[in-house]
């Protein structure tokens, strides 16, 4: 298993200071930064879904 390198709400380096309220905030958020590179992401939310998209690493969806 590998972990990534940033923090898919904040942006910040994930190994750096303390998540927990990032992790409380994605459980109702789609994230915004890319976990593998930090560019921010496309995000479209619907009723029901999000999708998020990174121009360098492709898809997310939830």
């Amino acid at each position: 298993m590998t972990v990534d390198p940033f923090c898919d709400h904040c942006g910040r380096p994930a190994a750096e200071g303390d998540h927990a309220a990032c992790l409380a905030a994605r459980a109702m958020e789609p994230p915004r930064y890319c976990p593998r590179c930090r560019r921010r992401m496309v995000v479209q939310v619907t009723p029901r879904s999000w999708s998020a998209r990174c121009s360098e690493h492709g898809s997310a969806a939830g």
